[in-house]
């Protein structure tokens, strides 16, 4: 027996955090989630396996209008037509309580109810699958307790939309302990809504296959489901199958031994060179970040649109399928601390003033209110650029800046450190 598990498909995701400026193929990127569902469907007709299962967040929330739940049932009536039925249960993003719209779905799918577990039996397979659907979008009850007991002479299927005692970045919806799940004594635990990967036991096998397709930076790398193999009634495969058609990769770029700006670019194409080959073929949106102690921080500093612009042409260079989402600049200027401060010049003085004033906390206090001060009153396409931890970001963002009393240090240390290699620069050029 053969079957897929997947789970936050979030069919039609609005976009978020992007920008046409960067020329980004939105189109592409709007259609991506579709075209994953529809890989996910390829697979099961090639391989004729004997069902799937989606564990939660088929949709992002309620449809813009009819055509997302079009697409699905047209996904689904290509099952129907193989005789591969589908079994579902709703998550948080698609409780019942927030699917406003609906469609009659083909015959092939069953979507389990939102008011209790249920059974559903699969005689000719000797399979029992157990699940329930969220009826709101916020569940803080463990919803493990309630499931029914293994069924006797079946393999048992748990389908589950839970954070399965808290993940990172991922609200604690239908807590749960692992030893919830094994108390069950099911074959397999169909899990949703975690987005990356997870293998949390083995025999009885426990998954998140994490989300089919990335929508953001925040969900990097390879997006898959879980084809399943089963003999004997005992799972013997569990393994991903890449369905993604665009793939998010964060590339950091060790810039330490650029020299300046073209030595940067060289690096910097050599990096993207790499995250092509990641992408396997598919649409590549990356997320340069520029790190490094580097004798090339000033130049980027001075040439910030001219950096930009070559990023973008590094990318276009490597591939047609390679898109750059945004920079970030990490690096960090060259210059002896100890040293300069203790120049007896005008120079170690100023050295000495800055870092007497991270000491000072009255001081540090005034400065961080005079700061943010400032930034508020910047014109709102300036505030896509703003120092906050010691990182600069480049391309523009939505997110109100504020410099807070934690990240201050680092701010007065990357001022000090810029100030010092702008001054000893000029110094060298006289």
């Amino acid at each position: 027996m053969r079957f897929l598990h997947t789970a936050d498909i979030h069919l039609d995701s609005p976009l978020t955090g992007l920008s046409a400026a960067n020329d980004l193929p939105l189109d592409r990127l709007r259609e991506s989630t579709r075209q994953a569902l529809a890989n996910l469907v390829d697979y099961a007709l090639a391989e004729a396996v004997d069902f799937i299962v989606i564990a939660g967040d088929l949709y992002d929330g309620t449809w813009h209008d009819f055509t997302t739940g079009l697409y699905f049932v047209r996904q689904m009536a290509r099952l129907d037509q193989a005789g591969i039925p589908a079994y579902v249960v709703l998550g948080n993003h698609d409780a019942e309580n927030r699917l406003t719209r609906k469609l009659t779905l083909p015959g092939n799918v069953h979507v389990f109810p939102a008011e209790r577990a249920e059974t559903v039996f699969l005689p000719d397979r000797s399979v029992a699958l157990h699940g329930r659907s969220f009826p709101t979008a916020a569940v803080g009850d463990n919803l493990v307790l309630a499931y029914p007991p293994a069924a006797p002479g079946c393999f048992n299927i748990g389908l589950l939309h839970t954070a399965a005692g808290g993940r990172e970045a991922h609200a604690n919806y239908a807590p749960c302990a692992l030893s919830d799940l094994l108390a069950k004594g099911y074959d397999y635990w169909a899990l949703g809504h975690v987005h990356a990967r997870e293998v949390l036991h083995e025999h009885p096998h426990i998954v998140f296959p994490g989300n089919l397709q990335g929508r953001h930076i925040r969900e990097t790398g390879t997006k898959s489901f879980t084809a399943v193999r089963v003999e004997n009634g005992r799972v013997v495969a569990a393994d991903p199958v890449a369905a993604d058609v665009v793939r998010w990769l964060r590339c950091p770029v060790d810039l330490a031994n650029a020299a300046d700006l073209d030595d940067a670019v060289d690096a910097i194409g050599a990096a993207l060179l790499k995250a092509s080959d990641q992408a396997e073929g598919r649409l590549a949106v990356v997320r340069l970040v520029l790190e490094g102690t580097s004798p090339a921080h000033a130049h980027f500093a001075a040439q910030r649109e001219r950096l930009m612009a070559e990023c973008h042409a590094a990318a276009a260079r490597v591939s047609s399928q390679l898109w750059i989402e945004k920079v970030e600049v990490r690096t960090r200027p060259i210059f002896e601390q100890t040293a300069t401060a203790a120049r007896a010049d005008a120079i170690g003085a100023l050295i000495r003033s800055v870092d007497a004033l991270a000491r000072d906390d009255e001081a540090r206090a005034a400065l961080s209110r005079e700061l943010n001060e400032l930034v508020s009153r910047l014109p709102d396409e300036l505030k896509g650029r703003w120092w906050k931890g010691g990182v600069e970001t480049l391309g523009g963002g939505s997110r109100s800046p504020s410099i807070d009393e934690s990240s201050l240090g680092t701010v007065i240390a990357a001022a000090r450190n810029l100030l010092a290699v702008r001054i000893l620069d000029a110094e060298g050029e006289a």
